[in-house]
């Protein structure tokens, strides 16, 4: 990390340096990330910290406002059809893809098609009700969907609306040089150390925007990304710390940005992914219940996050209209023992957690190891690296993993790929045909009230199937250097650069 900070330091200066040059010297923009995103391949990458650089990097078909309010995009007028069935969507025109091929409605059939039939595309599931997507005109596709779809919109405001250029994306290493039509454009990646983008001078907004580079800097310590922040080798960091907010609002220098979030953290059990062994007992849902009520989710909120944070037992964040007024059990070792008891389990019982490698993460992890312990949980913590986790999540290496979700607009998106028997991002492979007819349903109506109530039969059986032990919502809590004009923060936690300037 020394010399991350030196090359931080070095580099920072020779910004300094260049702000005393004439008018042509690069205007940058350094942003801080809790981690190293994974494959920039919007179709393949399932990271909080890779949405921040497709943002940038990939215009979606639609978007979202800070108020979550959809918003034009790629498609600058859409209209449902009365039956709910077709989504046609008016393209914006003179729009260019980084290569320089043209953005039309061949491009973006190519890219939905794409999601919906690439192998290992986590995008499937978000966009699994479209039957066909039609080129109705130049500028105009219509999306034939089985059936209605009330989800369909907002999951194309992130991922899987991402409109690839269609020969790179036929490449085998688009991964490694992805090509979109965003207001920037991929430059260079260093494993674990930045992501370089470079303005798109081609760009059908460019004037929103107003940096000529954007490096991202996964930098996994909160601590090390808010020194850096305070040197000025940062000038934009996401997830300051709960225990670092005062000091950031003490430094006359810095700013703080807050927002509630949508995301949560929780506890994943591999239920039956991969080779899980035939009596692993977290095959029993006694056993996962008992190890979530062996948690006081107040006190870890007190010890790790200052009481910044809320206690969860759900995907639906409170700011969310789908959240469910459900109180948060407390913590009961007795009954998690006696469900271990009923259950047949012998106990001390040996568990794995993976843990990603940050010293939040990890303290979290502790504390989850002492309470856990009193109920009879032996935890053994793996930390790895965060990228590394979720694959090992998907391919079902692993036991119980300590992961979240940023969150979604709508309820489907935070929930559905997770907890349906076919969902993309159900690394635990529950299964509950209750479950997935309920949360079917409501992707079918357009009724906040219908929805709400199928969402709260699903929240409800999830506290007794316990798939996802949820523990804590999470604020999402921006510094800045107080030269960042412009900024403003998004209840989804990604990074607009739209309006964003450095004032001299």
């Amino acid at each position: 990390m020394m010399m991350r900070n030196s090359l931080l330091t070095v580099l920072g200066s020779v910004m300094l340096l260049g702000a005393a040059l004439p008018a042509q010297a690069e205007s940058v923009l350094r942003v801080g990330l809790g981690a190293d995103p994974d494959m920039l391949d919007p179709h393949l990458a399932r990271t909080y910290y890779g949405r921040f650089v497709f943002a940038s990097l990939c215009d979606r078909l639609v978007d979202v406002d800070e108020n979550l309010k959809v918003v034009p995009g790629l498609a600058k007028a859409w209209s449902w059809s009365e039956d709910g069935k077709t989504l046609t969507m008016d393209l914006r025109e003179g729009v260019t893809f980084h290569d320089g091929e043209k953005f039309d409605a061949a491009a973006a059939k190519f890219s939905l098609d794409r999601a919906l039939t690439l192998p290992g595309s986590l995008r499937k599931s978000e966009i699994s009700s479209i039957e066909s997507v039609e080129v109705s005109g130049p500028l105009q596709i219509k999306l034939h969907l089985k059936t209605p779809d009330s989800a369909l919109l907002m999951q194309l405001t992130d991922r899987a609306g991402a409109m690839l250029a269609p020969v790179a994306a036929k490449k085998a290493d688009f991964a490694a040089h992805p090509v979109c039509s965003g207001p920037y454009k991929f430059d260079s990646r260093v494993s674990q150390d930045r992501i370089v983008l470079s303005r798109f001078d081609n760009y059908w907004n460019k004037g929103a925007y107003h940096f000529d580079k954007v490096i991202y800097l996964p930098i996994p310590d909160a601590s090390v990304r808010l020194a850096n922040l305070r040197a000025g080798d940062l000038d934009l960091t996401e997830g300051i710390a709960a225990s670092d907010v005062k000091t950031v609002e003490a430094d006359n220098k810095l700013h703080l940005a807050k927002v509630t979030g949508l995301g949560y953290q929780g506890i994943t059990f591999n239920i039956n992914n991969g080779n899980v062994p035939a009596n692993d007992p977290f095959k029993d849902a006694r056993v996962r219940e008992a190890f979530s009520l062996a948690i006081d989710r107040e006190a870890l909120n007190q010890v790790v996050f200052e009481g910044l944070y809320a206690p969860a037992n759900q995907a639906f964040s409170p700011v969310s209209p789908y959240h469910v007024k459900l109180p948060v059990p407390p913590r009961d070792v007795e009954k998690a023992k006696a469900l271990l008891q009923a259950a047949g389990v012998k106990t001390p019982i040996t568990v794995s957690l993976l843990v990603p490698n940050n010293p939040t993460s990890q303290q979290v992890g502790q504390v989850l190891q002492a309470m856990t312990a009193e109920a009879g949980f032996n935890v053994n913590l793996q930390m790895t690296e965060f990228a590394t986790l979720l694959d090992r999540q998907q391919s079902g290496n692993f036991q119980l993993s300590y992961s979240g979700w940023s969150g979604r607009p709508d309820p489907d998106g935070s929930i559905f790929g997770f907890i349906n028997s076919k969902g993309t991002l159900n690394d635990g492979r529950y299964s509950n045909p209750q479950v997935d007819e309920w949360l079917t349903q409501a992707r079918l109506h357009n009724d906040p009230a219908t929805r709400q109530a199928l969402y709260e039969k699903v929240v409800k059986q999830l506290q007794t199937d316990m798939p996802i032990a949820y523990l804590y919502f999470e604020p999402r809590l921006f510094g800045m250097n107080k030269k960042v004009q412009g900024f403003k923060p998004y209840p989804d936690g990604i990074v607009r650069l739209a309006g964003l300037s450095l004032a001299n």
